[in-house]
């Protein structure tokens, strides 16, 4: 079960990296206004709020990075405290932004501490 849950964190990691360069990277540019639905100026206006946000999800995969790459009751307690923090800000996502949000970033983080949890 600690495998599986590896490869669910692993996912996460990857989701909020792609979630990252969507942001920081790409959000004035055309594939960030189709990922979310934006028109150029409205882009171009927040894209240095975008990059702040991108920045906030880069540390949740770093606190993942990390929980991966620790031992023990360190790598356990840091999975279960940065899934908590992804599932707990897609919830908030997917309330005041996009019900989408609730399947890219929450289902995924409430399906790695369940597994987490399981394999404890």
């Amino acid at each position: 079960m600690n495998i599986a849950a590896n490869i669910v964190v692993g996912l996460v990691i990857a989701i909020h990296l792609y979630i990252v360069v969507l942001e920081m990277v790409l959000w004035a540019k055309p594939r960030g206004q189709a990922t979310f639905g934006m028109t150029p100026e409205y882009a171009e206006s927040t894209k240095t709020l975008a990059a702040n946000q991108g920045l906030y999800n880069g540390f949740l995969a770093a606190g993942l990075i990390w929980a991966l790459l620790a031992d023990g009751t360190t790598s356990y307690q840091a999975k279960l405290f940065f899934l908590a923090c992804v599932l707990i800000a897609g919830l908030y996502g997917a309330a005041t932004v996009s019900r989408r949000i609730l399947f890219v970033q929450a289902v995924p983080a409430a399906l790695g501490l369940a597994l987490v949890l399981i394999a404890g």
